[in-house]
């Protein structure tokens, strides 16, 4: 299984990439939110983390696989617990996903459902799944500082982890995300929810 590509960005269209790897191009299908932060890429080096899919109809015998990218681990692991429910699927996630990932994580998170429904091919029944299955897992995703998700995936949890210890210490939802925001966007890399709430006790010392 393909999990990683690395190779120039040669070509760009509103629903895939071509990656040019030694003597092959690869073709990776691509949503929107991805599209946007490869733009301005095109013709430098570029690394994609993909999940493969098979389309087609096994009784028709036309079965191809498929690559799909995105620019970090978060953004696949989003989009793969999307696909998980009931009636969305792989091509529904593709074509709904216009938004950035934290944009969506925090409306699943908030049961937001009017925006949710404003996404592409996501009406209210949909938008209700989604929430009923994915809002209490939105935490970290609802946390990606920046463009992208830190590197360091050991960071992402701890997040996580911190937003949840600051709900059970009686802040909002949205006093809790700013909190983790704040020094999360300090750039540092965290192995404990110990060493963020120092972190964080630091901060609101100074």
């Amino acid at each position: 299984m393909i999990t990683n590509i690395r190779g120039e960005l040669n070509e760009l269209s509103l629903t895939e990439a071509i990656i040019s790897v030694g003597a092959f191009d690869y073709q990776v299908y691509i949503p929107e939110f991805v599209r946007r932060q490869l733009q301005p890429l095109i013709g430098k080096e570029v690394s994609l983390k993909t999940i493969e899919y098979i389309e087609g109809n096994p009784q028709k015998g036309r079965l191809t696989p498929r690559l799909i990218g995105f620019t970090s681990h978060a953004e696949r692991e989003f989009f793969e617990l999307v696909c998980s429910v009931d009636g969305v699927g792989v091509k529904k996630t593709l074509r709904a996903m216009v938004r950035p990932v934290k944009e969506v994580a925090t409306a699943i998170e908030e049961n937001d459902l009017k925006q949710l429904t404003t996404l592409p091919g996501i009406g209210p029944a949909v938008a209700e799944r989604i929430v009923a299955k994915l809002r209490r897992k939105m935490a970290k995703f609802a946390l990606i500082v920046a463009k992208e998700f830190p590197a360091d995936e050991a960071s992402t949890d701890v997040y996580g982890e911190a937003y949840e210890a600051l709900l059970s210490l009686g802040y909002s939802a949205s006093e809790a995300r700013a909190k983790v925001e704040t020094v999360a966007a300090e750039g540092k890399k965290f192995k404990s929810i110990e060493e963020f709430l120092t972190a964080l006790y630091q901060q609101g010392r100074g």
